[in-house]
């Protein structure tokens, strides 16, 4: 057993048995069940009248927002474009024609928001799970925003 000297001070930590290990660290991160497709009883739907916003899910309707780059607040102007979704209920409903990549079809296209007063695109909403195309509830998904 060797001696410490008077200036080393002594190792401080929890003792465990001879041979095992420290239990392993975790951590426990919450998903954001907003994301995961729940919407809060408080959703803000439309304008939000200059009410603070503590998060907007961007989806495939506009979504309320105040604009991180003009500071305005209102609702978005959305662009589509088509996406892989589409192309494959093209290709599946083609035989009887009847495409998804029709402009009134856009039903399964990628969504891009835009500020309305600056022009900048403040968000995108991407549908790019070809297995979309059956999932006929999920073809248009209101977006929303959560007050702070």
């Amino acid at each position: 057993m060797e001696m410490k000297g008077k200036g080393e001070e002594p190792a401080l930590g929890v003792p465990y048995p001879y041979g095992t290990a420290p239990p392993a660290q975790a951590y426990y991160v919450a998903e954001n069940p907003y994301q995961a497709g729940m919407v809060p009883p408080n959703a803000i739907y439309g304008d939000p009248k200059g009410i603070p916003l503590q998060q907007t899910m961007y989806r495939d309707t506009p979504a309320p927002f105040n604009c991180t780059f003009c500071g305005s607040s209102g609702l978005t102007t959305v662009r589509s474009k088509p996406s892989v979704a589409a192309v494959v209920g093209c290709m599946m409903t083609f035989m009887v024609g009847f495409c998804f990549l029709c402009p009134s079809m856009d039903c399964l296209w990628h969504k891009y928001h835009y500020c309305p007063n600056c022009g900048e695109k403040v968000a995108n909403f991407e549908k790019s799970d070809p297995c979309l195309v059956v999932d006929v509830p999920r073809w248009t998904e209101p977006s929303f925003a959560v007050p702070a």
